[in-house]
């Protein structure tokens, strides 16, 4: 799994830091996402794929690697 973030969708609600803190962090100054692994490990792909579906402003991206 790959996972990109639109840091300028980002509204900053946090739910995927919440989710998947091995993953996903927050700027201090605004709360825009900060990406910490682009390509976490199999037993988050569950966490992470929650996280994305959460996201209120449909700002994390997810793809399969092939």
């Amino acid at each position: 799994m790959k996972v990109s973030v639109d840091e300028d969708k980002c509204c900053g609600a946090g739910q995927c830091v919440l989710l998947a803190p091995e993953v996903f962090d927050q700027r201090e100054e605004d709360g825009i996402v900060i990406l910490l692994d682009p390509e976490p490990p199999e037993p988050l792909h569950t966490t992470v794929r929650e996280a994305a579906s959460m996201c209120p402003a449909a700002a994390i991206q997810l793809s399969e690697k092939a």
